[in-house]
């Protein structure tokens, strides 16, 4: 068991088909390929990355699997996702925070835009909407993200979200870890 079992768990017991879903951090493609199965094609992913090679891999993979065609990709950051979707019309939202796992650990999301998006995305959430994030730290980009993302989640509004934290209480080396967020 680890983040991403949990991670995709919880997204596929929520996620549903001909719903509309954001890939904040499409990177190598492979959530925003399970959002499309699960979405099917009566509905729609919108996924956006800052890294040119990883909306490659992403249209490669979808093109590859037949989903393309439910996936509309953006070479942008995820602190601009406002743009592609109207607030209270999303059903889940997905973050993978720190670096593309087998990528270059020099790349990697940061505490400002990463903060920015989750606010955005909070708005852009129906009630009952879910956002999935997963948090990789330590390495090249520290603590400093993971640290200003547990601050900030303290801060979000208990009579409209839930907010969720797990931790890998006996694992050592810095484990990925999930948050989930649904809002009420």
């Amino acid at each position: 068991m680890n983040a991403l079992t949990l991670s995709h768990k919880f997204i596929g017991e929520h996620v549903k088909p001909g719903q509309l879903v954001i890939d904040a951090t499409a990177g190598k493609g492979k959530d925003t390929l399970m959002l499309c199965k699960l979405v099917g094609d009566s509905g729609k992913v919108i996924a956006m990355d800052i890294q040119e090679a990883a909306i490659t891999q992403t249209k490669e993979l979808l093109v590859t699997e037949g989903w393309d065609h439910v996936a509309e990709l953006h070479l942008d950051s995820h602190s601009n996702m406002s743009k592609y979707a109207e607030p209270g019309s999303v059903d889940c939202i997905v973050f993978n925070f720190g670096w593309l796992p087998g990528g270059d650990h020099n790349v990697f999301t940061h505490k400002e835009t990463s903060i920015e998006a989750i606010e955005q995305g909070l708005t852009l959430l129906k009630s009952g909407g879910i956002m999935s994030l997963t948090v990789y730290y330590g390495r090249n980009n520290g603590y400093e993200e993971r640290d200003a993302i547990l601050d900030y989640l303290t801060t979000i509004d208990d009579t409209k979200y839930t907010v969720m934290v797990l931790n890998f209480t006996n694992r050592k080396n810095d484990p990925p870890f999930p948050v989930f967020i649904i809002k009420d």
